[in-house]
Order: C-alpha cells, then sequence, then structure tokens
C-alpha cells in the first residue's frame, strides 16, 4: 500500500530528534504529516479531591511544556513544507490508548522516535492502540540511523504465523522496491504442519510472485534471544529495515514474561516495521 499519511507520536523527553525522524519519514513518502504530541498525565489522588494546589499546578505546566513543543513542531514543519497538523493529548493512560486508536484509523504508518520509545507506559499505549486496536503498523526509527521505507534490502523475520503473514502484506509494496528481502527464520519449526516442507519456502515463493528478489535463511540462535540473533543478523547483511509481526503469544504473556515484540520496542537500535 501507499503510505501518504504518517502519524508521528512526539512526547516530552527528546521531541526535537523524534520530530526530525518523522520529517524525514513524510519528505520520502510525500505524504501528509500528523503530528501528536502525548503526556500522561497524573491522576489526582482521592485524597486531593476536590484536586489540590500542587496536582493543578503540575498540570499547568505540563500543558504550557506540551503546547511549546507543539508551536516548535509547527514551526519546524512549516520550514521543511510539510502539509500537516498537530495535536496534543494531555490523558491520564487509561485514556490515552482510546484517542491514539482513534486517531490512528486515519493514519497508514505510526512513527515513534527515541524519545517516546523510552517511556515505556506511553510506548505500550500506543501499540494498543494504534497496531492492536486500529490494526496500523508502526516504524520505530531511532535518532541515530536513517529511517526508511523505500529501503533496498529488507530483514523479514518469518515464523510461519499469522502475524508475521500480516506483515510481509503491510510491507509488501516497499519490499517490491527493494533490491534483497532475507526470509528469516529463527530455530524455524520443521514439522509440516506448522512450516510446510520446507521452512521458508512457501512465503518465499508468494513473495517472489511479486516479483521481490528473495533469499531464504535459517539461523539457529545458539541460545541467544531471537531478538539478539535478527538484529546481528541485519547488521551483518547491511538491512536498512527490519519488518516483523507484533508478539507472537497473548500480550498478557509477553507483558509478564517479555518476548520478542516486547525486547524490539524497547531496545533495538535499528529501523523495525512492526504490524499486527
Amino acid at each position: 500500500m501507499s503510505f501518504k499519511t504518517v502519524l508521528a507520536m512526539i512526547g516530552n523527553t527528546d521531541p526535537t530528534a523524534d520530530l526530525a525522524r518523522a520529517m524525514e519519514t513524510a519528505i520520502e513518502l510525500e505524504a501528509h504529516l500528523s503530528v501528536v504530541v502525548i503526556g500522561l498525565a497524573v491522576p489526582a489522588t482521592m485524597g486531593d479531591f476536590p484536586a489540590g494546589t500542587v496536582w493543578l499546578d503540575q498540570r499547568d505546566e505540563d500543558l504550557r511544556l506540551l503546547d511549546g513543543i507543539r508551536k516548535q513542531a509547527a514551526a519546524a514543519c512549516t520550514t521543511n513544507g510539510l502539509s500537516f497538523d498537530i495535536d496534543v493529548i494531555y490523558s491520564e493512560g487509561v485514556f490515552v490508548g482510546e484517542e491514539i486508536h482513534r486517531r490512528a484509523l486515519y493514519a497508514d504508518v505510526l512513527v515513534i522516535g527515541d524519545g517516546v520509545r523510552s517511556d515505556s507506559v506511553l510506548t505500550r499505549k500506543i501499540v494498543d492502540g494504534g497496531v492492536f486496536e486500529a490494526g496500523r503498523p508502526l516504524l520505530l526509527a531511532p535518532k541515530n540511523l536513517r529511517t526508511t521505507l523505500k529501503p533496498r534490502r529488507v530483514l523479514l523475520a518469518w515464523n510461519s504465523r499469522t502475524e508475521a503473514a500480516r506483515a510481509a502484506r503491510e510491507a509488501l509494496e516497499m519490499m517490491t522496491w527493494a533490491e534483497e528481502v532475507h526470509v528469516v527464520l529463527v530455530d524455524p519449526d520443521s514439522s509440516y504442519w506448522v512450516s510446510g516442507g520446507e521452512p521458508g519456502a512457501d512465503v518465499a515463493a508468494y513473495l517472489a510472485r511479486h516479483g521481490i528478489n528473495v533469499v531464504v535463511e535459517q539461523l539457529a540462535s545458539g541460545g541467544r534471544p531471537v531478538e539478539d540473533v535478527l538484529e546481528r543478523h541485519a547488521l551483518e547483511i547491511n538491512a536498512d529495515l527490519i519488518v516483523m509481526g507484533a508478539y507472537g503469544h497473548s500480550r498478557l504473556r509477553e507483558r509478564v514474561f517479555g518476548g520478542v515484540t516486547a525486547s524490539i520496542l524497547e531496545k533495538s537500535k535499528l529501523p523495525v516495521l512492526i504490524a499486527r
């Protein structure tokens, strides 16, 4: 699909760098940039009801900070000649996910940078509202690396599950632009009912019918975390982008016990497109 609306989530941590990554993406795609400046409001405690002056002062300070970021973002987008709109969300965490969900319905791809990702609570709200509820792909755009949605070389993390197949379909158009797509399986299940006769062969044939140049690679983890194997291999092949499905297990299990997607969201230093 063509990405014509980019939804960028900007927090109050390193907003300038996060906005720069989002603007680069919108410029590359010749897309409209919809910026949402997000702040998580601290709820008033029962002891502060009616709300005390300390809580009200903090709220006013937070709103002033977010409005300053909004103005800076508007100036930067105007200077760069972008088509854009900007909004501010300042709400308690329980409501933020729904606000993100509503806005993500009208976007093609969500973008977050390292500043937002440093806040695990905010990142979770974005994933829940944007990826799971609205069904939009999420681009992780680290500040120290060029991030592109027109990659020359792609690493597609594959495990023969629905999430991986959806991610592949979301990235299908960009993979047709790529010179090479590496379908990478880590410790693949070789049973016929899971991966067919040869792990990776079915998805390789599917992609090849779209004119995509595919390389299938089966990697042994050697006891290392899957996310580490994927990232190291992405560096070895000089991949511009990792494409992967969101969560192989239930979200509850991922949150309690950790998992590949949770680790990538928290730690990855490479550009990653996550879809569900």
